[in-house]
């Protein structure tokens, strides 16, 4: 399943770089104005632990003073797209500016007409397969499925999907979101399938409802969403996550309980997260004022803090501008040797399958 996507992202060509880099693009004095004008950027779906937000919204407020005000963190991608849907004509507080979801939700919120285009002055360094040619969505950044472990309880830290299927993990695995609407819990589910061995790509979101289906049965499954908190207490000692949303919860654990994150030996599946800006943004001038940070040197190394992969990766990496203590921090580059970047058509075809057939094949009613 190797593509061309895959060899644009993959840290093992990271001083690979084809375009012109205008890193040190600034966003206009008149851009800037207009945002401080409106004063209030509208974000949805950003929990501070995710890919190191907490610091890049403070210092997207430090560099410019403009207020985010920060809706439903622990939104799904798929509730953000019913956030626009559902305030087209609402100018107030409940109405996002901007969006952060999976890959395959940039191409259908398009076509719905609920994003609008705006192209970011680094825009030439953001490879070509991770962004909408037109400017409606972009990738910022990246991550692989890993199983996120509460070591005091679980002796035997799984090693690949099919420990999971063990008696041993009785009551023990959730997942990291509703994979009826959340992104990450679907690529989980994908993830599962693909290391199954299944390569039909119209076939692995099947094979992983097939496997939910039978951890479900098993009684290994916890309906319910894992967080830190879930982790920490026991109550789902293993949870499926980004492998940077397992470290940044490490980290903030501070040992109280040990956790281990673990690629997992197969099936590892790289999820690309884009931006986009709602077609009915109430602030429209500072969601471009917030893209252009995000996608800024500052706003990439942010990314790094908190564990991900930044898409403009080759590019900061080629013009010297990543510090060494953000490289060593980051987890060992063979882990990620056998990553799958599943193509827009395959991600779509996986996401159909798995949001429409969990409630029929799965039976599990995560929340």
């Amino acid at each position: 399943m190797l593509n061309k996507t895959q060899r644009l992202l993959s840290l093992t060509t990271a001083l690979v770089v084809t375009s012109a880099s205008l890193a040190a693009a600034e966003p206009s004095a008149d851009l800037i104005a207009a945002a401080k004008k409106e004063g209030t950027l509208t974000t949805i779906a950003l929990p501070h632990d995710w890919c190191g937000y907490g610091d890049v919204i403070a210092g997207f407020k430090a560099k410019y003073g403009i207020e985010v005000n920060e809706l439903n963190p622990d939104a799904g991608s798929g509730d953000e797209i019913e956030a626009i849907k559902a305030n087209k004509g609402n100018k107030g507080p409940q109405a996002p500016d901007v969006i952060d979801v999976g890959l395959s939700f940039g191409p259908s919120a398009k076509a719905d007409g609920l994003i609008q285009p705006y192209k970011v002055s680094t825009w030439d360094s953001i490879p070509a397969d991770a962004k909408d040619a037109d400017g409606y969505w972009y990738g910022d950044y990246y991550g692989v499925l890993s199983f996120v472990v509460n070591t005091d309880i679980v002796k035997n830290v799984p090693k690949d999907w099919a420990d999971l299927k063990k008696s041993e993990f009785a009551n023990s695995i959730a997942l990291a979101g509703d994979p009826r609407a959340s992104n990450q819990a679907v690529q989980a589910v994908y993830a599962a399938g693909a290391a199954t061995g299944e390569k039909d790509p119209t076939k692995i979101g099947a094979a992983g409802l097939s496997y939910f289906a039978e951890l479900n049965k098993a009684g290994n499954l916890v309906p319910v969403i894992g967080k830190s908190a879930s982790l920490a207490q026991g109550s789902t000692p293993v949870v499926v996550a980004w492998d940077y949303n397992g470290l940044s919860w490490r980290d903030t654990l501070k040992g109280n309980p040990p956790v281990q994150v673990v690629v997992p030996a197969t099936g590892v599946v790289a999820g690309v997260y884009v931006q986009a800006i709602s077609a009915f943004a109430p602030h429209p001038n500072a969601a471009k004022l917030w893209m252009e940070y995000l996608y800024s040197d500052e706003g990439q190394l942010g990314w790094l803090k908190g564990y991900c992969h930044p898409i403009r990766f080759n590019d900061l990496a080629k013009n010297n501008k990543i510090p060494k203590n953000l490289l060593d921090a980051l987890p060992p580059a063979e882990g990620y040797a056998k990553s799958i970047f599943p193509t827009l058509d395959e991600q779509d075809k996986g996401k159909a399958a798995i949001t429409t057939k969990w409630d029929s094949v799965v039976g599990a009613n995560v929340k």
